[in-house]
């Protein structure tokens, strides 16, 4: 058994993608930067909506492209990191070489390439939208200036009013997701949110189904110091399957709580066959950590205080 595997680091990987939508939307700026207010005829808009087009078809090319390629990526390295763990390989180099994805492993890669891309044109989507939301309603307001003035056009709309629909139409851009706790997010933050997630999710679910094919029914969480409510759970003994025997908690009932497995969490889980065969200074901890993670749980909270 070695439980020396370092978690993986998606930074870098989400990064990636989220720059190509800040890339996006600086580039749906400048076209809006261009418009003219005092001509927003059928031509103008036309051509803007399809220059708008271009960027956002280029920017779901590269979205498909980014998940292709990085969600299989977690889901080997979480294969790989198992082999080595429970033995089977000595290295992940050699680790590597051995990986062939389980049927549950295919399955579950298809699944989050798909949940991750449908997020990801959400998001483009949602850009699309909401700029050509506010372009329109850039133009109704430009004509309401110049009828309230009885005037048939819109070459004469007064300065100040040009200046505030120029500022109104080049910042719908920046507008992203709100997401259904109702926060507001940059399209870029928002990605890589997503990014990091759903690779961490691709490991760690490859990690687990690795394992169980393999006949290893427990885990443990790693550790690294957090200081959020993850803390609490650091170091636990989890079952990878509810039928395991044990009184241990599974990862799913401690996702739920929302104190560790949640969004941007870096903690994964190391496969142990038998949690009696742990060196005596994990087991120890582990002990230390249930108890301290039931008090956690039942003072409820992201960050409960238990002091």
């Amino acid at each position: 058994m070695n439980l020396n595997i370092k978690d993986p680091d998606y930074h870098y990987d989400a990064t990636k993608i989220a720059e190509e939508y800040r890339k996006a939307k600086i580039a749906i700026a400048r076209e809006l930067a261009r418009v003219d207010v005092t001509d927003l005829s059928k031509r103008q808009t036309k051509a803007t909506f399809a220059r708008i087009l271009v960027i956002l078809e280029a920017l779901n090319v590269a979205a498909e492209e980014w998940v292709t390629e990085n969600i299989p990526a977690a889901v080997y390295q979480g294969v790989a990191s198992t082999l080595v763990v429970l033995g089977v390989a000595e290295t992940i180099a050699e680790a590597r070489e051995l990986v062939k994805l389980n049927p549950i492993n295919k399955r579950m890669v298809d699944a989050i390439i798909a949940d991750t891309f449908s997020d990801l044109l959400t998001v483009t989507q949602n850009m699309d939208r909401k700029t050509k939301a506010i372009y329109r309603q850039v133009l109704s307001e430009a004509m309401r200036s110049n009828y309230a003035q009885g005037i048939n056009g819109v070459k004469t709309i007064k300065a100040e009013t040009i200046s505030l629909l120029k500022q109104k139409l080049e910042g719908s851009a920046n507008i992203g997701i709100i997401d259904a706790a109702g926060r507001k997010w940059r399209p870029e933050t928002y990605v890589e949110t997503v990014a990091l997630e759903k690779m961490n999710q691709a490991y760690r679910e490859a990690t687990v189904n690795e394992a169980v094919q393999r006949g290893t029914l427990y885990g443990i969480i790693s550790s690294h110091n957090a200081s959020d409510g993850c803390k609490f759970h650091e170091g636990r003994i989890v079952k990878l399957v509810p039928e395991a025997p044990g009184s241990y908690p599974t990862v799913d009932e401690l996702r739920a709580t929302n104190q560790i497995f949640h969004v941007r969490c870096k903690h994964q889980v190391l496969p142990i066959r038998n949690p009696e065969m742990l060196p005596q200074a994990v087991r120890d901890k582990a002990e230390r950590q249930e108890a301290t993670g039931r008090k956690a749980i039942a003072a409820g909270g992201r960050n409960p205080n238990i002091s």
